[in-house]
């Protein structure tokens, strides 16, 4: 009597494949944008169909507003710190104005910060363009601006200069500052913090954007400090 070969179930096959963990994740993590951002979609039409109807309603509303907005931006970094590792994010280096780039921040998280009483001041000359990736550098300002929304007490102050032939561009505040920690060296790779749910990736994020603008001057590069003009922390971001 012939024998045939035991039958092998497809799956069988499926088990033998590793798994790109990496990808997995990335895939993951774009789908919770997709829903996040739809989240943030409907709850701006709520808002604007059904106005707070007091300012604990308000209140209410701007938190979680934010805590949207802060996830759904911490995904987007995720993201781009996937692709850049993948070698496979596009970096569109253009000239723009910096005035425009910073109010595009600022409008993003208006409800935010009129919600927290927050005077902000942009200290910018309004001719002043430089070449860098909008959409890359935008990001971080507005993380950046999120942060300091949270952190400070009342003013937040972003200025724009020339430095030694560098694009400066200083984001401070009025809080408390940075942690001792944050100060040392370069990225700290220890720096999770489980009480506080704070993973420093938008640090880590910044430090990347900045890496990939360069020029015959150098790459691009992050400063942290305390103290400042508004006695707070103090973020310089500085492009070739």
């Amino acid at each position: 009597m012939e024998q045939h070969p035991e039958s092998k179930h497809p799956d069988q096959d499926y088990d033998q494949v590793p798994i790109d963990f990496s990808f997995v994740l990335a895939s993951s993590v774009h789908d919770m944008k997709n829903s996040l951002g739809m989240l943030l979609n409907t709850l701006g039409a709520m808002m604007e169909a059904s106005p707070p109807k007091d300012a604990q309603q308000a209140k209410f509303f701007s938190t979680l507003e934010y805590e949207a907005a802060r996830i759904n931006g911490e995904l987007v970094q995720l993201l781009s710190l996937y692709k850049m590792d993948e070698k496979t994010l596009a970096v569109l280096i253009d000239e723009h104005h910096l005035i425009d780039v910073i109010e595009e921040q600022i409008a993003r998280n208006d409800a935010l910060l009129r919600s927290r009483n927050i005077r902000i001041e942009v200290d910018c000359d309004a001719d002043l363009a430089w070449y860098f990736d909008s959409e890359l550098v935008g990001g971080v300002l507005n993380n950046l601006v999120v942060n300091c929304a949270r952190y400070c007490r009342e003013r937040l102050l972003i200025r724009v200069s020339e430095e030694q032939g560098y694009l400066c561009i200083c984001v401070a505040d009025d809080g408390q500052g940075y942690p001792e920690n944050m100060l040392l060296g370069p990225i700290p790779q220890a720096s999770v913090s489980f009480n506080s749910g704070n993973t420093r990736l938008g640090l880590l994020f910044a430090r990347k954007v900045l890496s990939l603008h360069k020029s015959r001057k150098g790459q691009g590069y992050m400063t942290i400090e305390n103290g400042g003009p508004l006695g707070g922390g103090v973020l310089k971001l500085h492009l070739p």
